[in-house]
């Protein structure tokens, strides 16, 4: 084994390390939600971006303060009202007296944009506009103000919420402005046992501290080795499968998809599969991707990146469950 070899394979190691004790950690405060914990560490190593949907009350704000807390990075929550301008996010200019020449000049204020993890709490409560300008950050890493281009800090990571109960006064996102988001996670409500864990901890006035397992240099350098992990052939194409599956209009796509489905997932579908997968490989100590790890990501990366039709809706039948279709008809090993 060369030496480049041991230092990734040590690298590998030291993911893994980190990766249960990140879990630990955010477990001291988070009862239960096993898959979505994992999934959100999994966004963040693929260096993906998170839409979290649920009621209200399944603690999702906690979530995120508590991920943060467990990974050592500045969080800053933005409450997206009807009223929020682009400016509130990315920040503005204002005009100030220079002290030395006195003369006026204009100094760029900088918005909650600028930090590490954001919470775009409610997003679908700000109209397009206030929307976009969030979604333009989290596409180039970059906000341009005045004329001039102004980066965003590293690592950067946007964790947006959504009610789905609501409708009134809303403005739903976009499909394309959702298929920036590598994940879209549903929290659902917790088992009994889980519950009562839940309010015997909370009444009980006693809580656990957060400590940090990694820093964001940390999170860095552990994203740039997941890039270069291998990932054989077989496990593009079974990846590829699924998305061209997903397509009523082509050969690959079965009766059941063309009965019950009007929109199918673009290439960056594709792409963030893999992506998705690599982050999962590694922080399961494995250096190899395989088709499991596609599996295992392939419903929180294409359920909103498929449109049921409306006779799907009528009968009930989910995105994900139509997702959940694919990965029983298509072998993995083809």
């Amino acid at each position: 084994m060369s030496q480049d070899a041991k230092s990734d394979a040590e690298v590998v190691e030291e993911i893994g390390v980190a990766f249960s004790k990140m879990r630990k950690e955010i477990h001291k405060k988070i009862v239960g939600q096993n898959e979505v914990v994992e999934n959100l560490l999994i966004s963040v190593f693929a260096g993906g971006h998170v839409l979290l949907v649920g009621v209200p009350g399944l603690a999702k704000t906690l979530l995120v303060t508590s991920l943060c807390e467990a990974l050592d990075l500045d969080f800053k929550r933005i409450q997206f009202t009807p009223d929020l301008m682009p400016s509130d996010i990315v920040g503005t200019e204002v005009i100030q007296d220079d002290p030395v020449t006195k003369e006026r000049m204009y100094k760029f204020m900088a918005g909650p944009i600028f930090s590490n993890i954001i919470l775009a709490d409610e997003i679908n409560r700000t109209p397009p506009k206030t929307q976009a300008a969030l979604l333009e950050a989290m596409q180039e890493k970059q906000v341009s103000v005045g004329g001039k281009i102004y980066p965003l800090s590293k690592p950067f990571f946007v964790i947006a919420t959504q009610n789905p109960i609501d409708q009134e006064g809303t403005y739903p996102l976009p499909e394309a402005q959702q298929d920036r988001f590598l994940f879209n996670l549903f929290v659902d409500y917790p088992e009994a046992d889980e519950e009562m864990e839940i309010v015997r901890t909370v009444t009980s006035g006693t809580s656990e501290e957060i400590e940090s397992a990694v820093s964001g240099e940390d999170i860095l350098r552990y994203q740039n080795l997941i890039k270069k992990a291998p990932v054989a052939d077989h496990v593009l194409k079974y990846a590829v499968d699924l998305v061209r599956a997903t397509r009523r209009e082509k050969p690959e796509a079965t009766e059941y998809v063309k009965q019950w489905l009007s929109i199918g997932a673009g290439p960056r579908a594709s792409l963030s599969l893999i992506s998705a997968a690599k982050a999962r490989a590694i922080l399961h100590g494995n250096y190899h991707v395989s088709t499991e790890d596609v599996a295992a990501v392939a419903v929180p990366v294409l359920r909103h990146r498929i449109a049921p039709n409306f006779g799907a809706q009528a009968e009930g039948i989910s995105s994900a469950d139509i997702v959940k279709h694919l990965l029983e008809t298509i072998p993995q090993n083809s």
